[in-house]
């Protein structure tokens, strides 16, 4: 399942935005504040990946019994 556009083009235009509608409120958010804060294209960079990342999923554990 792909990630939705809207979080993607938050997180290219105002980096915090795209990962708080992807993630919410929590450690990436503040991450990607503070990259944003020290300098655009980090903050952009770490955004779209853990945006891009959050719609990976992963593989179901097998049950052994």
């Amino acid at each position: 399942m792909a990630a939705r556009p809207g979080p993607i083009v938050a997180a290219a235009l105002l980096p915090p935005l795209g990962t708080y509608l992807a993630r919410g409120v929590g450690r990436d958010f503040w991450i990607t504040t503070g990259l944003t804060v020290l300098g655009f294209l980090p903050g952009v960079g770490f955004a779209l990946w853990r945006v891009l990342g959050n719609s990976r999923v992963k593989p179901a554990e097998s049950a052994a019994a």
